[in-house]
């Protein structure tokens, strides 16, 4: 399991993220349609998943913005914004911001992602929500990238995530 902090004070995560060079487990999510989506729905893109504990947080707000700015000029690319969040919240959220460069889905319904990525908080605050994490996927499925972002209140290491793709 992966140890992080919340606010400073350490928590655990379920698991640990999937290595890189392996294939990133399949996932059945629900979009702001109430529609389950799954990897093979993103068949043929490249796949950045932003991931983390509620839209309704300040950074977790920040990284949508940043990703939906980036996005529009990443070539077949789809960036996943992943959360518990329900459906509606998201939606609301991105509706408000002007946002259509990410896609938005919700592990609402079995959190059985959290729990195949590893990446579910164990405990804390925060726990069964998901930790801070951005993973990239290759058009095979092949992970090309991987963060744990060590402090949740931390954004995640975008230019990193980002030149995975290059």
């Amino acid at each position: 399991m992966a140890n992080v902090t919340l606010g400073g004070t350490p928590v655990e995560t379920i698991g640990n993220l999937p290595k890189v060079g392996s294939k990133a487990p399949d996932f059945k999510l629900t979009d702001i349609e109430l529609k389950d989506k799954n990897a093979g729905d993103f068949k043929g893109s490249r796949l950045v998943l932003n991931i983390f504990p509620s839209v309704d947080t300040g950074t977790c707000a920040k990284s949508v913005r940043t990703f939906n700015e980036k996005a529009g000029q990443l070539e077949n690319t789809k960036v996943l914004c992943i959360s518990k969040d329900l459906p509606f919240a998201m939606a609301r959220f991105c509706g408000a911001e002007g946002l259509d460069n990410v896609i938005s889905l919700s592990d609402y319904k079995t959190g059985q992602f959290g729990k195949d990525y590893g990446l579910a908080f164990a405990n804390g605050a925060f726990e069964t929500l998901l930790s801070r994490c951005v993973v990239v996927i290759d058009t095979d499925g092949t992970i090309l990238h991987t963060e744990q972002v060590s402090e949740i209140a931390d954004e995640p290491d975008y230019a990193s995530a980002l030149s995975s793709l290059s």
